[in-house]
């Protein structure tokens, strides 16, 4: 029990990454209106503001693999922490516009980051049996991290003209706790081990479970001197499966169009006849939703499976996305029938891709280029995320609900096959046995 106990700390604590991250994603939809007003900010500006965050994720995502190699996971997270402080306290205090888009950007350097760093950590620390569940804790801090920003602008909402800057500075709070929680997990056993750093690597390890410890260490040691002979270079031949795999998981998780919802709920909502208190509060009812199914998800990786999650949710998103689109097209909207849509879709998405993105990506790399394959994965993931959140308020308007959520709806179909096709199954399998399946020896 002890031994299960110390990976259960560890990864709730590096997890609540995946809260700031979450929080910090969704927590300008209640802030958005009023920033575009306090600066008089034209369409572009407007749209550039609310995505300079997400610039930053895709910077943070594409270099957060090198301070995770190079300083370890451990000190990476700290800085991560330090990055989360700072921009939630700058966002919120500066009278300044281009000041705002810097805190901002660094906020989106941290979530990149960490979207990185924190999946690559869990998943070198877990047992097999366990490791589905363990990881999908950082989407589940993810979503709970929306689900809280949401229920905080729906209760900071109105207290004042500068609420928005209570909104965003609220975050400095569990900031704080993430850095101070940090001085108590220890680094990755795979990174040290990796760096030769033996003795430490085997004393994580025990803490872990102390029956398999030394024959861990004899795995992960042959596997490190066997990669040797295969290239640093994450684009070489050998690594060819894992990469495909990695860069159309994370293109057809934004594909669905889920930041677009996540950012423009409350402006979605509007377009259908809601009134804003309304639309507030049903973002804050996708938010819950979200939350609820991932809980559920997280109990069924392990037991069914990554891939059956992934074909189970395929399914659900191209009905709803189809339904959403038919109704955006008949106008059609009988007053909640596009928010109850949008809860099934947030359930299905929950349910398959939102819990089996960050697992399956940092399952699915050699020891020796994990971070740079999560880098990948997570750097392709932020790339579409913020070409969505960029250019969904412009085809909403100008090509109409209807045909964007019809491409959306497209796109699933274009999964479906993918994952029917090419995914392979990764539950219960160590790390070390997944190499050989994957990577061209």
């Amino acid at each position: 029990m002890m031994k299960n106990r110390n990976v259960f700390f560890w990864s709730i604590v590096v997890a609540l990454g995946g809260f700031l991250f979450g929080f910090d994603t969704a927590v300008i939809s209640g802030a958005e209106k009023a920033i575009q007003q306090v600066w008089h900010l034209n369409a572009f500006e407007h749209g550039f503001t609310i995505a300079i965050a997400l610039i930053g994720t895709v910077f943070g995502a594409i270099f957060g693999g090198i301070p995770s190699d190079k300083l370890g996971r451990r000190k990476t997270l700290i800085w991560i922490a330090v990055l989360y402080f700072v921009s939630a306290l700058g966002a919120a205090l500066t009278p300044l516009w281009v000041p705002f888009m810097m805190f901002r950007f660094l906020g989106g350097l941290g979530v990149g980051a960490s979207s990185v760093t924190a999946p690559l950590y869990i998943s070198e620390i877990s047992p097999p049996k366990s490791r589905g569940r363990m990881v999908a804790l950082f989407q589940f801090n993810i979503v709970f991290g929306i689900l809280t920003a949401y229920l905080s602008n729906y209760l900071l909402a109105g207290i004042g003209d500068q609420d928005w800057r209570w909104m965003l500075g609220i975050q400095a709070v569990p900031a704080t706790a993430f850095l101070l929680l940090l001085f108590r997990v220890p680094e990755s056993p795979r990174w040290l081990l990796g760096q030769g750093r033996v003795e430490e690597g085997r004393q994580v390890l025990r803490l872990i479970d102390p029956e398999t410890a030394e024959q861990d260490v004899t795995s992960i040691l042959t596997t490190n001197a066997a990669d040797e002979s295969l290239s640093v270079s994450l684009f070489a031949r050998a690594y060819r499966e894992p990469v495909m795999l990695a860069m159309l998981f994370a293109f057809f998780n934004q594909v669905s169009g889920i930041n677009a919802i996540i950012y423009y709920a409350p402006r979605i909502f509007e377009m259908t006849g809601l009134g804003k208190g309304s639309a507030l509060l049903s973002s804050a009812g996708i938010g819950l939703v979200n939350f609820a199914f991932t809980l559920l998800a997280m109990n069924f990786i392990d037991r069914f499976g990554r891939r059956k999650l992934m074909l189970i949710g395929s399914v659900g998103l191209i009905v709803t996305l189809g339904l959403v689109a038919r109704a955006f097209y008949t106008e059609q909207f009988g007053g909640v029938l596009v928010p109850v849509l949008l809860f099934v879709y947030i359930a299905f998405f929950a349910f398959s891709q939102g819990a089996v993105i960050w697992v399956f990506i940092s399952e699915i790399f050699p020891n020796t280029v994990r971070a740079k394959g999560q880098a990948l994965g997570s750097s392709t993931h932020w790339v579409m995320a913020a070409l969505i959140a960029f250019t969904f308020p412009y085809f909403a308007e100008h090509l109409g609900g209807g045909h964007t959520f019809a491409f959306f709806c497209g796109m699933m179909v274009l999964q479906l096959l993918f994952v029917w096709r090419f995914m392979p199954e990764t539950k219960g399998t160590s790390l070390e046995q997944l190499e050989k399946t994957l990577v061209i020896h």
